[in-house]
C-alpha cells in the first residue's frame, strides 16, 4: 500500500494516462493550476454533479435549481463586499522571485508541528500497545504538550492579525519563526500586501466606453440576485432552496495540489430561505444531510470529519466544513454556513429593491435568513478518485490498479467483451450493447487477450464486465465480471439489463 506524497503522485499520473484530466493547453506547457477533463473525466465529473443534483432539487420539493449569468452587473461585487474585501495576503521571497500567501505558509508551519504530534503518538502507541491511552498521553507528554502549545499561539496570532489585516504583524510572525522559502530556503521576504482575487476584464466596444466587470469569484450571488424573481414565479415560501452548479474563477495567488485549488474551477451551491431565529436550527439539518449524502456513496466515515470554525465571516453566525481525507491530509471539501440576512439585505439597500417576504402566518414581512451549503465539483472529484485508486497484488503473483469508484459514479457503468473476434461473438456482443447503450455509457472492446481488457477496464473504474464466448451463442448467458470481488458469473441475456440498474443505482444515495 502507498501513502500520501507517492499516493497522490500515481493518482496525479493515473488521471492523465487513462484519460481522466489533462494539463490544459499541454503542447503549449500548459497553464498554471488550470485542467482539462479527459473523456472519463467528464463523464465521472457529470455524474457527481447529477448526484448532488438529484439529492437536492428532485428529492426536495422546496428546493429549485436555476442557471445564474457567469456575468454580472459589477454592484453585485460591491455590495457583497468582493470589491473591498476579497483579498488574500501576499509575500514574495526575494530570492526565488516565488510568490505564497502568507496564511498559507504559517499554516503549513503548524502542519509540520502536527505532524511532529502524530509521530510522538505513534511512536508511543507502538510502545504501550493496547494499554495505550491517547488522550492520556497527549495532555501528559511533556513534548505533545509543548508542540500543541505552539500550534495555539501560532494560530491566535495569525488568527488575529487576519481579523484586522495587521499584515506587518503577519510578517514579522513569518520571521519570528524563521519559516523559509521552499525553493530557495531563504528568510529574505517582502512585506505582506493585499491581493484581489477577482479576475477582471472590460464590457464593451471601445476600450474609452467599456466598464469594468469581473467573472464571478463564486455562484451564490446569481442566487441571491435571483431570490424574488424565484420566490414569485415559483410560488414558494421559506423554508425553500435555490440550487445552481457553475463555474467560478479566482486567481489565486498560489494554487496547488493538482484540482484541489484552481483558478476555474465549479461549484454545487444550495442557499436555503428561512425565518429569521429558526436558521440555527436548519444550519444543524444541513450539517446532518449533507454528511449521509457524502456517506451514502460508501466511503467510509473515518475519511470525513465536520471542522466547527472558531472564527467567523462577518456575515455568518454559525458555519463548519466536512473535511475529507486527502492523500495530503484532512482538506475542506464542503462548507456549510448560516449567512444570516447579510446577503439580501446588501442588495436590497445596493439596488433599492425591496427583498422581503410577507409571511401571511405571522403578519410581517421580514428579509430571510439564509444557511448555505457549497460544495467544490473538482474536489469532490479528487476525493471520489483518491479513496478509489488502489494498487493491489492478487493471488496468483500478479499486480493491478483498480479504481474502485462507488459504481452509481463510475464513468463507464459496463463492458462488453466478445471472448474473440470470430465466430458470431461480436455480432452477439453489438446486439448486449445496443441494449444497454439506451440507458447507460458502456464500451465496447474485442482488442487484446480478455485478461488485458479486463485490466483495463479496472483502471478506468468500470463495475461489471460482460464477456460473451462461444457458449453464449447457444443458452443465450454471459458472464458478468464484478470490478472489486473479480468474481464471474454466468446470467441470461435477457437479465443483463435489471441486473445492471441494480448495481449501479444512485437510488439510495439521493435519497436524502
Amino acid at each position: 500500500m502507498i501513502q500520501n506524497e507517492e499516493l497522490f503522485k500515481a493518482i496525479i499520473s493515473h488521471s492523465k494516462e487513462y484519460g481522466f484530466i489533462f494539463p490544459s493547453s499541454e503542447i503549449y506547457d500548459g497553464l498554471s493550476a488550470v485542467y482539462d477533463y479527459g473523456q472519463y473525466g467528464v463523464e465521472l465529473k457529470n455524474n457527481i454533479k447529477n448526484y448532488w443534483w438529484k439529492a437536492m432539487v428532485q428529492m426536495h420539493e422546496n428546493i429549485v435549481g436555476i442557471d445564474s449569468a457567469i456575468f454580472m452587473h459589477p454592484t453585485v461585487w460591491k455590495a457583497s463586499g468582493h470589491v473591498d474585501a476579497f483579498s488574500d495576503p501576499l509575500i514574495d521571497n526575494k530570492d526565488s522571485k516565488k510568490r505564497y500567501r502568507a496564511d498559507v505558509l504559517l499554516e503549513d508551519h503548524i502542519a509540520k508541528i502536527e505532524e511532529k504530534v502524530n509521530k510522538e503518538v505513534e511512536k508511543a502507541a507502538k510502545r504501550f500497545g493496547e494499554s495505550f491511552n491517547e488522550e492520556m498521553f497527549c495532555q501528559t507528554n511533556e513534548r505533545v504538550v509543548n508542540y500543541r502549545k505552539q500550534i495555539v499561539d501560532i494560530s491566535e496570532k495569525m488568527n488575529n492579525a487576519l481579523n484586522i489585516n495587521d499584515f506587518e504583524a503577519l510578517r514579522q510572525l513569518i520571521v519570528d519563526l524563521e519559516i523559509v522559502c521552499p525553493v530557495s530556503g531563504s528568510r529574505n521576504w517582502t512585506d505582506v500586501r493585499q491581493f484581489n482575487l477577482m479576475f477582471a476584464t472590460q464590457m464593451g466596444a471601445a476600450a474609452d466606453g467599456a466598464s469594468t466587470i469581473y467573472l464571478r469569484p463564486e455562484t451564490a450571488q446569481g442566487i441571491f440576485v435571483n431570490y424574488l424573481n424565484v420566490q414569485k414565479t415559483g410560488r414558494v415560501k421559506p423554508p425553500f432552496g435555490i440550487a445552481q452548479i457553475g463555474k467560478a474563477f479566482r486567481n489565486e495567488i498560489v494554487a496547488r495540489q493538482f484540482i484541489f485549488r484552481m483558478r476555474e474551477f465549479e461549484q454545487m451551491e444550495m442557499q436555503y430561505f428561512v425565518r429569521p431565529g429558526e436558521e440555527l436550527d436548519w444550519y444543524e439539518y444541513w450539517k446532518e444531510q449533507r454528511m449521509k449524502w457524502h456517506l451514502a456513496m460508501g466511503i467510509p466515515q473515518e475519511k470525513f470529519r465536520f471542522h466547527v470554525h472558531e472564527k467567523l465571516a462577518h456575515y455568518a453566525n454559525a458555519a463548519c466544513d466536512i473535511e475529507f481525507a486527502f492523500p495530503f491530509g484532512f482538506k475542506e471539501l464542503e462548507g456549510i454556513h448560516s449567512r444570516t440576512d447579510f446577503d439580501l439585505s446588501a442588495h436590497q439597500q445596493y439596488s433599492g429593491k425591496k427583498l422581503q417576504y410577507f409571511d401571511q402566518e405571522r403578519n410581517e414581512s421580514y428579509v430571510p435568513y439564509v444557511v448555505e451549503t457549497s460544495i467544490g465539483v473538482d474536489r469532490m472529484f479528487l476525493a471520489v478518485l483518491s479513496h478509489a485508486y488502489c494498487e493491489e497484488k492478487l493471488d496468483d503473483g500478479t499486480e493491478r490498479v483498480v479504481l474502485r469508484i462507488p459504481p452509481m459514479l463510475a464513468p463507464v457503468k459496463a463492458a462488453v467483451l466478445p471472448l474473440v473476434k470470430k465466430d458470431g461473438l461480436p455480432e452477439k456482443a453489438r446486439e448486449i450493447m445496443d441494449i444497454l447503450k439506451q440507458d447507460y455509457l458502456c464500451q465496447y472492446d474485442e482488442k487484446d487477450a480478455i485478461g488485458r481488457r479486463y485490466r483495463r477496464q479496472d483502471a478506468i473504474g468500470t463495475p461489471y464486465c460482460i464477456t460473451i464466448d462461444h457458449q453464449s451463442l447457444t443458452d443465450n448467458c454471459v458472464t458478468i465480471r464484478e470490478r472489486d470481488s473479480m468474481q464471474q458469473e454466468r446470467i441470461a441475456v435477457e437479465n443483463i439489463l435489471k441486473i445492471i440498474r441494480e448495481k449501479v443505482s444512485a437510488a439510495n444515495g439521493a435519497n436524502l
